[in-house]
């Protein structure tokens, strides 16, 4: 039996605290059957709310994968995360600096400096949009679509999320996201994202402003939708990060690209 805590930042619902935590909705509700959650110590069986502060402690049976090493280099390192840890948690456990990030619930590539330099150097490129980031999301829906949207993003750090709006609003910066459809059916389709720089959950957020959320996304997608997919994470990928030239010469100019599991299951073959 396995073993995670979880610190409470904000008060909110304990189903919606898992979920958020990488935990699907079906290992929710069997853990509290099973009441193999505590809150503060103490075996909880439902929905309670939590505080901010609380202790989360979940046994689990399952051994979650955290990383993969895709490229070791001097400088700096390219790690394929999944969805069971925060960027920051896995930057602690590298002893590396993340440069930029990913949601915890998100799987994918991710760049770590191991010298302050190299940091600079590489935060540095990303700012300049030097780094073209890919992603592959699965969204609620029949979504058929090859296009540039340009909306405005808001975030509201206090409740951890942001809100998408068409034109621009006092506060909103501007964003950019590519979509293109590699396979769309009426349950679900399969997007290919490119995102332009990147801000807070752009892309969990404008695909839901859209009205077609990432499956398995407890944040910005319908509680109904979770239940029916019965993801054990957000379907969102980053399987591809291109580098220009940045100013670091073990990067300069490569590509890396890992696709995940499922993808390598359909055969998809991504440039």
């Amino acid at each position: 039996m396995n073993r995670e805590e979880l610190k409470v930042a904000k008060p909110i619902k304990l189903v919606e605290f898992l979920l958020d935590n990488h935990f699907s909705y079906n290992e929710v509700l069997k853990m509290l059957r099973k009441k193999d959650v505590r809150v503060n110590g103490v075996k909880v069986g439902g929905d309670v709310m939590l505080s901010a502060g609380d202790a989360v402690c979940v046994y689990f049976k399952e051994k979650k994968k955290l990383y993969d090493i895709i490229y070791d280099g001097e400088t700096c390192a390219v790690v394929y995360k999944y969805p069971s840890i925060e960027t920051e948690e896995l930057a602690k456990l590298l002893n590396m600096i993340a440069v930029h990030r990913l949601d915890r619930n998100t799987e994918g590539l991710v760049v770590f400096a191991r010298t302050v330099e190299a940091q600079e150097r590489l935060e540095n490129a990303f700012k300049k949009h030097l780094v073209n980031k890919f992603y592959l999301a699965e969204v609620v829906g029949y979504f058929d679509v090859d296009k540039l949207y340009t909306a405005y993003l808001v975030k509201d750090a206090k409740r951890s999320l942001v809100k998408i709006f068409d034109k621009c609003v006092s506060g909103s910066k501007k964003i950019e996201t590519k979509m293109t459809t590699l396979k769309a059916s009426k349950e679900s389709s399969l997007l290919k994202v490119q995102i332009i720089g990147g801000k807070t959950h752009q892309i969990r957020a404008h695909l839901a402003h859209l009205g077609h959320a990432i499956v398995g996304d407890g944040k910005y997608g319908r509680r109904e939708d979770y239940q029916k997919f019965k993801a054990k994470h957000q379907m969102l990928f980053a399987y591809k990060l291109e580098f220009q030239k940045i100013g670091l010469e073990e990067l300069d100019g490569k590509t890396f690209i890992v696709l995940p599991s499922f993808a390598k299951e359909m055969g998809l073959k991504l440039d």
